[in-house]
């Protein structure tokens, strides 16, 4: 896999990040809150770690 076909799932990835934070809204989510705070927290640890190791330009 090349840089730049990682750099656009990232990306892909980055944009399914405000869909969780709409979620979060939601008064009726119930148990699954915990749930989406979960993804949330990895999915910043996982673009964290690739600004750490891929610096972006």
């Amino acid at each position: 896999m090349d840089l730049q076909t990682i750099k656009e799932r990232i990306a892909s990835v980055q944009s399914k990040r405000e869909y969780l934070l709409s979620l979060l809204e939601q008064p009726n989510l119930g148990t699954l809150r915990i749930d989406v705070n979960q993804a949330l927290e990895e999915l910043d640890e996982l673009i964290d770690e690739f600004r750490r190791t891929i610096p972006v330009e």
